[in-house]
């Protein structure tokens, strides 16, 4: 995050710079003016002018005599002189008859001289030493918290201010009716209770990064019209000791207070990992957390209003004690959307923008799969981004099909000089994924093929869509995808009779789905339907830890490297019986860049009929 170049500075700061100001005139601009208003002359010239009557009036002072002269009255010019020590100075005075007075110096009471003289000063210190205090710890982070030891720091929303509805939730409709119950309870409680029924004190949202849990905790606040506390799991968690328990009691005493009430805890997590006493280099102050946590989730009954949301993709590291009934009874599956959720999203996103009539959000949603509600709305914005770009006022077809690349592999990187035999090594490349895709019955359709690089560091990508949404993967599909992995290296291998460094993430991602077939699918002959390994984490990368010996992990090795060469086998033969439409397919695509899969398959059809023999394509028309 980019810090403030210009951040607000404290009072006293410009208090400082005004009396520093006021100093520098006083010391050295107004001496200036008034230097030329006032003239110093010795005390004989003052003597003589008494004499020759020219002296209209004398002020005499502590230490010096200031007069003015007939001549000098009209011109506003004072003279000043020291004073001497004559007796005949008021007789002189008297005599020639000038105006005289003498200074009567003011005296303070000594009650005036003691608030001036101590009390202010030690005032302006105290102000100005707590003015420097609070700056010194806000600047410390969690030490200069000291003093609000035991404050929660929950953003409070007064009953709607969340600003969001359902409406605003798209693609989780199972996730939104698990918590309408919630919601008619806060509005009727009593139907509950006159039946018995107690609603649950927590929920849980569970679900991978971007799929709305903050965003549904909101709407449940919303809908239900009550106040909603929301905090982050990383905020109870302070540098003292015991900080992060008195936030906990903070927190819930607030939260009855204002009952009817939602508490949301985000990244819960973070203080409700398990308590392993096996486990190395414990916590002490995050287990005090969460014992303070579950003793105040049992510290309150239902009836009292208080429901208790909490979000997280880590739901396997929570304690045992937090799950359990009684504290957080259900557990909501927010997941990624399907098909139909990814347009309905699409659709939410698309209100706050101006929109082309004839958009398919169908197709948008079909090219998105595995995407999070969070993408699909940077996705609205990128396409809306690009209208701006091209001069348009509202967003059309290809602004959102650009958009979903940008996602997917980054932005076109057109400056990119790309020598023309590596040029010529990528559509061939290209060209073999999407061949053997074509010439597999369990692959999808093949939507578009580019040889222009992106910022990802991709050089070029074949795009597939499939035209129905895929739940399951047979075994065959997954040795199809596998297969049209291996074409890009295939054809490497069949035109050039070489390998390139462009196949290094098709090997890992037929790597990784080879592996998953015997380790996991149980689609090997050799070990059959056994487990051999679990997944750790399944919302943050499904990082996966093996469950054998070592001698069993060489046999999946050896498994794995075995369904890895049949299908790059599989895939050569493919390409060796398609060398002709790989040329003709690799030079029109060199010369495009870029063609639609409508536009491969024209040709590649068209190709398959004129290299019919005769015999075959006239019994074909008939």
């Amino acid at each position: 995050m980019k810090e403030d170049q210009n951040p607000k500075r404290p009072l006293i700061y410009y208090y400082l710079l005004v009396l520093g100001a006021i100093l520098i005139l006083n010391t050295f601009v107004v001496p200036l003016f008034l230097q030329g208003q006032i003239t110093q002359v010795d005390y004989g010239t003052f003597l003589n002018q008494i004499e020759s009557g020219q002296i209209k009036s004398v002020e005499i002072q502590a230490n010096q005599i200031g007069f003015t002269t007939k001549d000098s009255e009209a011109s506003g010019n004072l003279f000043i002189t020291g004073r001497v020590d004559d007796p005949d100075l008021v007789n002189r005075l008297y005599n020639a008859g000038v105006e005289f007075s003498q200074v009567i110096p003011r005296e303070n009471s000594p009650l005036a001289s003691f608030l001036l003289t101590w009390i202010l000063p030690m005032i302006i210190f105290i102000i100005i030493g707590q003015m420097l205090m609070r700056r010194f710890q806000g600047k410390m982070g969690g030490m200069g918290n000291a003093m609000s030891f035991g404050k929660s720091n929950a953003k409070i929303y007064v009953e709607a201010e969340t600003g969001k509805s359902f409406a605003d939730v798209a693609g989780q409709d199972e996730a939104k009716e698990a918590l309408m119950e919630i919601v008619d309870f806060l509005h009727n409680p009593k139907r509950y209770k006159e039946v018995g029924a107690k609603i649950p004190k927590g929920a849980l949202l569970v679900g991978p990064p971007g799929t709305g849990k903050t965003l549904l905790a909101k709407a449940v606040a919303g809908e239900s019209k009550v106040p909603f506390f929301s905090i982050s799991g990383s905020e109870f968690v302070e540098m003292f000791v015991g900080m992060g328990a008195a936030r906990v009691r903070d927190l819930f005493k607030q939260a009855q207070e204002k009952a009817p009430c939602i508490v949301f805890i985000d990244e819960i997590d973070t203080i409700g990992k398990s308590r392993n006493a096996g486990a190395m280099g414990g916590n002490d102050e995050r287990e005090q957390t969460l014992n303070q946590l579950l003793t105040e989730m049992d510290g309150f009954s239902p009836d009292t209003g208080v429901v208790i949301l909490a979000a997280t993709n880590r739901p396997e590291t929570l304690d045992k004690a937090l799950l359990r009934p009684g504290r957080f009874d259900r557990r909501i599956p927010v997941e990624l959307p399907d098909l139909n959720g990814r347009v309905a999203i699409l659709k939410v996103h698309a209100k706050n923008v101006k929109m082309a009539s004839d958009i398919d959000f169908n197709a948008i949603g079909r090219a998105t799969a595995g995407a999070s509600g969070a993408d699909l709305a940077n996705i609205i914005n990128e396409g809306a981004l690009r209208a701006v770009k091209m001069g348009r006022r509202e967003i059309i077809q290809s602004d959102l099909e650009e958009s979903v690349e940008v996602v997917i592999a980054g932005y076109q990187r057109k400056n990119a000089v790309i020598p023309m035999k590596d040029k010529l090594t990528i559509a061939y490349h290209e060209i073999g994924h999407a061949l053997v895709a074509a010439k597999q019955s369990h692959s999808a359709p093949v939507h578009k093929i580019t040889i222009i690089p992106r910022t990802s560091g991709a050089l070029g990508y074949t795009m597939q869509l499939d035209e129905t949404e895929q739940v399951l993967m047979s075994k065959d599909q997954a040795l199809d995808k596998i297969a049209t992995f291996m074409g890009g290296r295939g054809a490497e291998q069949v035109v050039f009779n070489t390998m390139t460094t462009g196949a290094s993430n098709d090997i890992e991602q037929a790597t990784k789905i080879a592996r998953a077939m015997v380790t996991r699918y149980g689609m090997s002959d050799h070990f059959g339907m056994m487990a051999l390994e679990t997944q750790n984490n399944p919302y943050l990368g499904g990082d996966t830890s093996l469950l054998v010996c070592g001698d069993t992990a060489s046999k999946i090795d050896e498994e794995v490297h075995s369904i890895l060469q049949s299908c790059y086998q599989r895939a050569v033969q493919i390409l060796e019986e398609n060398k002709d439409k790989m040329h003709e397919l690799a030079k029109y695509l060199l010369e495009k860049e870029t063609i639609t899969g409508e536009e491969f398959m024209a040709i590649l059809t068209k190709k398959a009929e004129t290299s019919m023999p005769e015999d075959q394509a006239s019994a074909s028309k008939e």
